[in-house]
């Protein structure tokens, strides 16, 4: 799918070309960010041939491994520990020398795993979706390497810096001086946030009025929360197709297909999926063709097993990335907790960034079963998406045996429902359980705005994903 919107006035043109060739270029110099020498490095290297992309890959890998031995405690420490040493690291195989590195392990180790270059630093945290958030250091290195990384995606869509934004993200309604001055900035770059934490009806019709006052060439943000404002849009009859918006960019959730179809169908343009995390970096972009491209002039893709040993294309595991542009607190072997597959095919686009097959979720998206299998998700999502009356919900596994459902039902939900439900889930996991029902006005995002259908809170880490049904 094209996109098929109207271009931009004159007038228009002449803003967003003055954003991105003065005042972009200048935010990024006084921020001391390397952004837009990356940028023109993306630029080129995404066409290379996939054994120059591969030299370039290794290169900057050694570069990166060698400033962690040497100024990184934790890794020094490792060295020592399986008596290795920095000349043992030529190649991207040989990271399988060393151990993964998980959320346990940061938590217990973040002042070891800063390096003692390190400046202007800044703490972050992700969302703690998962139960706990995660705190670690963030450069100007990584942050400049997001920042291209983005912007190199989508100008494959055709849209760019200061080209009219907005973004649904999982952040407060600003309020602080601080605050005021991002949105003072924000404005100048002609980018509008709209909090995920906000959607209630009454300030999604802001956000809209808003929209369609000032019209808007690309979108960011949670899939789930541009679904919801699709939906609150077409109960009202506007028609978000006359915006001008020229492609949706979706992250941080995974993408089901219905809200995908909700988003273009809405605003009449393509959407384009994004995978990565606050954590982890920008890891891979959809193209209009359709290949989710790995950032791999600037990281590299594991896929591996419960065992930690490499998989095939093809083959679902655990998605582990080291990220090079992470020198301040490197990310080497990094266990996302994401499940995924290689690809083994080029893109039709020619760009030589190899895919991503697969995402499929996180682990706690899977479910376990008393037989030993663990099952995705979606295989208790369709029981729910098949029940009449059924408009929101969410699924969490308690235990083996046991599972609340979260549930917002119109008047053609029926009561006897349940046991229709309680019986489907006991047909896929081939055993009884207990189901909980839980009726709500409306089933609210976690504390970071995202929003998860299914969640699992049984420990599967002793199940192979070789069972995965």
């Amino acid at each position: 799918m094209t996109a098929g919107n109207p271009t931009p006035d004159l007038y228009d043109s002449v803003q967003a070309s003055f954003v991105r060739r003065v005042i972009f270029p200048l935010h990024e110099r006084l921020k001391g960010h390397s952004t837009l020498r990356m940028l023109d490095e993306m630029e080129r290297e995404q066409w290379l041939g996939a054994a120059q992309l591969r030299q370039i890959q290794e290169r900057r890998l050694q570069g990166f491994l060698t400033r962690a031995f040497t100024t990184v405690k934790y890794y020094r420490d490792l060295l020592q520990q399986f008596g290795l040493r920095p000349s043992d690291f030529q190649n991207r195989t040989d990271l399988a020398k060393l151990p993964l590195l998980d959320k346990k392990i940061i938590r217990g180790k973040l002042k070891d795993l800063k390096s003692s270059e390190a400046t202007r630093v800044s703490e972050f945290s992700t969302g703690g979706s998962t139960g706990v958030p995660l705190t670690f250091y963030l450069g100007p290195t990584r942050v400049s390497s997001d920042i291209a990384s983005r912007c190199r995606a989508e100008s494959w869509w055709g849209v760019g810096m200061g080209d009219r934004e907005f973004v649904v993200w999982g952040s407060p309604l600003e309020l602080t001086k601080q605050d005021r001055w991002r949105e003072l900035r924000d404005s100048i770059m002609r980018t509008k946030l709209m909090s995920a934490f906000e959607m209630s009806p009454a300030v999604m019709d802001v956000y809209l009025d808003e929209m369609q006052r000032n019209g808007c060439r690309r979108l960011f943000g949670y899939p789930s929360s541009i679904a919801l404002l699709c939906e609150h849009a077409r109960r009202q009859g506007r028609n978000l197709s006359k915006l001008g918006v020229q492609a949706v960019f979706v992250t941080a959730e995974f993408l089901w297909d219905h809200w995908r179809q909700m988003i273009s169908d809405t605003f009449g343009c393509p959407v384009a999926n994004g995978y990565g995390g606050r954590d982890s970096g920008f890891i891979a972009h959809e193209c209009p063709q359709g290949g989710m491209h790995i950032t791999a002039d600037r990281l590299i893709v594991e896929i591996v097993g419960d065992d930690g040993r490499p998989m095939r294309p093809g083959e679902l595991g655990e998605i582990v990335v080291t990220h090079f542009d992470t020198p301040e607190m490197p990310f080497i072997r990094y266990r996302t907790g994401d499940m995924g597959a290689l690809g083994s095919k080029s893109c039709p686009c020619e760009r030589s960034l190899p895919l991503l097959e697969k995402i499929e979720g996180r682990k706690s998206d899977f479910i376990v079963t008393s037989d030993g299998r663990v099952m995705h998700g979606l295989s208790l999502i369709y029981v729910l998406r098949k029940i009449e009356g059924v408009e929101q919900f969410r699924i969490t596994q308690k235990a083996v045996d046991t599972f609340q459902v979260e549930l917002v039902a119109s008047s053609d939900f029926r009561r006897d429902s349940e046991l229709v439900i309680r019986r489907e889930f006991e047909q896929r996991m081939r055993a009884a359980v207990t189901v909980r029902f839980e009726y709500l006005s409306t089933v609210p995002p976690a504390k970071n705005g995202k929003f998860r259908y299914i969640i699992s809170e049984v420990d599967a880490s002793n199940l192979s994903l070789a069972h995965v049904g």
